[in-house]
Formats: C-alpha cells, structure tokens, sequence
C-alpha cells in the first residue's frame, strides 16, 4: 500500500514529504491510521547517525497512536474502530526464550525495530510513525483504552511512558507510600518518572541542574526539588532514597545520587551519556547499594503501562506540531527547548503534496 510519509535521506538532510510501500493487511495484521507520533531524542540519534550508521531514505517515529481501519481475518484483540498504539518494536521471532519471557524486545534474534531495522526476514526495511498509516501484527500492537481520549499525549506513552514505567515497575519494593523516589533531569523522560512515581505514593524528589525548573517539577506531583550542582543541598540529603532514576543523557557525576541512597538503595540508569560513569567500589560496598539499567519494556509490559495510565489519566505533556516542522523541532529538543514532547499532527502529513 502506498503510504504518505516524511523522511530524511541521509544525516545532515532535511525531512521531506516520501511516499513508502506498505505491505497488504495479512490475517494477523492489522492497518492503523495514525493521529499522532511522538519525536524522541533516539529519533534524532538515528538520524544524525549518533548512535552509528543508519539506514536512509528513514522514516523514523516509535511513538505511534491511531485508530484501526482494518483487522486481518484471524485477529481477535482488535477490531475496526479501536485505538491503537505502537512502540519501539514492531516484531520479534516469538519462539525464544527472551519473547517466551515477554521481554521481546531482547530477542535472541534481533526484534525488528519500528525504524532503521528490518523485518523478521533481515531484508526488507521498516519505516516509523512519521506516516499516514502502518500494518503490524495485533501481538506487536498496544491497545489503548477509551479513556485516553487525548491521543496527542497517548503517543509518547510507548516509548518515554513505558521507559520510566518499567523501573518503577521493575523495583516496586523501593516505590510506594513510605518511599523516596529521586528523578535525575525533568525532561521528556523525567517527567514522566515523576508523574508515575507520584501517582504510585512516592514522596518524589527531582534533581535538576536548571533552578528554573522547580515550579514545573512541582506542578507535575513533585514533593521536593534539588540542585544537582549545590554541593551542600547534595549533601544534606544523603542516605535518603530508596530508588532515584537517572534520565540525564549528558555527562555528570553519579557519586551525589549514590550517596543518597539508604541501605539496599537502588540508582537505575535509562538515560545514556556519551562516555562511561565513573564509579567507586566503596560507594556500592558501603550500604549494599546496587546500579541497574534499562531501556523500554515488553508487550505486555507496555500494555499494562498503558492501562495504568487510563485508570490514572496520565498522559505526556506535549506539543502539537505539523510535519513541515519536525526539522526545528529536533534543533529545540537538543536545546531543551520543549516542555516536555513534541507530538506530530499526522494529518499534515496527509495534506501534504505527493511526491
């Protein structure tokens, strides 16, 4: 099926209106018509060939929401109408122990990412959410609930939502009524972190480098906010967290965080700086402290992520944008210049002209 899309042909390239091919709907598959899709700094990483070399002409986008126009004939989780919501990964082998796990993303063969990836057969490239529409397999797809009904904040739910979900999740002994969550960075990940950990009965506390950004950390379910770079507030605070989530992507010193966790503490990682954390062996020794890390969740992990967020009415703060300005947009996420996603209106996509 041909699909309108906007694209980018190589790193140091403008995005540009593209038409890509689309595969029939198969009896597995189902065809979303997509409202809206998120820009995530990955994006921008893939893109401008960062994280290595890329795949281009790209269509990139793993941050997906629209309505289902047409279900293959064997589909049973969805049908025409409902809203669906794609992430990071479109398809794993499903047969290894990693998919049998539900954590499909770690496929022991390589999932097949929604952008600069492949299909399953290793060939055929995949294209992302910057488009009018997408066919996945119904096990590959969220299902979203009614009650989101504000999609332009659904979108950034599958990839920023289901990143600082899943440690929450992950480490639910060190979250809750009675227990102190720190959040490193109020940005489009941070802030997500703060609305989950204040929603679950955390007293939550954002370390920002940015004073400027203490009103909006509050406003978020904050409870407190701290200077990262005040020394003296750093150290009034030490051995007081049970778990703080580190979403910085630039390079800081962990030692403050480490000394402010309690005994059993946990500093988990979902934010990759470019250059190794520097870390001594004494500040784990001294209080049975541990560094975990991770990236997004499975399917079903997702899926519960997303029924959390409609019994909660958790959505991402976004900006709406049209596809013409994607450009500017990824020049004003570097600079931190978006409070706290932008979400593609995907509809200036189908107004565009052809190519």
């Amino acid at each position: 099926m041909q699909t309108q899309a906007y694209a980018v042909d190589g790193p140091k390239d403008k995005f540009h209106p593209y038409q890509i091919e689309r595969r029939n709907v198969g009896d597995n598959d189902i065809l979303i018509e997509i409202a809206y899709a998120g820009i995530c700094h990955s994006d921008i990483h893939s893109v401008r060939e960062e994280w290595g070399s890329a795949k281009f002409p790209m269509v990139p986008g793993h941050e997906i929401v629209g309505k289902v126009t047409k279900v293959g004939s064997k589909v049973q989780k969805f049908k025409v109408g409902d809203v669906a919501g794609v992430g990071c990964f479109v398809d794993s082998c499903g047969e290894c122990d990693h998919c049998k796990a539900d954590v499909e993303q770690f496929c022991k063969k390589g999932a097949s990412m929604t952008y600069n990836s492949t299909e399953q057969d290793k060939k055929t490239p995949t294209y992302g959410g910057y488009s009018t529409q997408i066919v996945i397999k119904e096990n590959y797809a969220i299902k979203i609930s009614e009650k989101l009904n504000k999609l332009e904040g659904v979108a950034p739910l599958l990839c920023a939502g289901i990143t600082l979900y899943h440690p929450l999740n992950k480490h639910k002994a060190h979250v809750g009524k009675g227990k102190k969550v720190g959040i490193v960075g109020l940005g489009g990940l941070g802030h997500m972190g703060v609305k989950f950990a204040a929603a679950m009965g955390s007293e939550v506390t954002v370390f920002s480098t940015s004073p400027s950004k203490e009103e909006d950390a509050k406003k978020l379910g904050a409870h407190t906010f701290v200077v990262s770079k005040d020394e003296e507030a750093m150290k009034k605070i030490a051995g007081q967290y049970d778990l703080i989530i580190d979403t910085v992507a630039a390079k800081h010193p962990i030692a403050p965080y480490l000394s402010a966790l309690k005994v059993d503490g946990i500093f988990h990682v979902v934010g990759a700086p470019p250059e190794p954390y520097e870390v001594s062996a004494f500040s784990l020794l001294a209080g049975n402290k541990s560094i975990s890390g991770s990236m997004i969740g499975g399917i079903k992990e997702t899926q519960e992520m997303i029924d959390y967020c409609a019994e909660h009415g958790i959505y991402a703060d976004v900006e709406v944008i049209n596809a013409d300005q994607i450009d500017a947009a990824y020049d004003r996420v570097v600079k931190s210049d978006v409070k706290y996603r932008f979400s593609i209106d995907v509809n200036s996509i189908r107004n565009q002209k052809k190519e």
